[in-house]
């Protein structure tokens, strides 16, 4: 079972970044000083995430649609990364958006959560 996901992973992963950069979500655009107010927001967030991962994928392009640079931390090649979304988020899964509000910390799991949250918070 493990080698079988491992395939399929190995085959949907990359045609999932292809897809992605083939078609990419059109951005929404602000004036000048709303996209500066959302750009020194955004400053506080952090993605962590795995580059072919669909749902890493999912939350990356509601990123894009919303023209959030939101810091983003593959934890498959930072181990570091890793080791801080598990013992400062609780699990190592992805995606995971880290939130810094007011000094404090909140880590939020699933795409779903994570894109209406972005959409709630960054939307026009």
């Amino acid at each position: 079972m493990k080698i079988l996901m491992r395939l399929i992973r190995a085959v949907l992963g990359p045609l999932i970044l292809l897809w992605d950069k083939v078609f990419p979500p059109k951005a929404i655009t602000r004036d000048a000083a709303a996209q500066r107010d959302v750009e020194a927001a955004a400053r506080d967030l952090k993605l962590y995430q795995f580059l072919a991962c669909p749902f890493c994928v999912r939350v990356r392009r509601q990123m894009k649609r919303l023209a959030l640079p939101i810091e983003t931390r593959d934890t498959k090649r930072n181990e570091a990364w890793r080791e801080e979304l598990l013992a400062e988020g609780g699990s190592p899964k992805v995606p995971c958006l880290r939130i810094e509000e007011e000094g404090a910390v909140r880590w939020l799991y699933e795409s779903k959560a994570i894109n209406e949250y972005l959409e709630e918070r960054f939307a026009a």
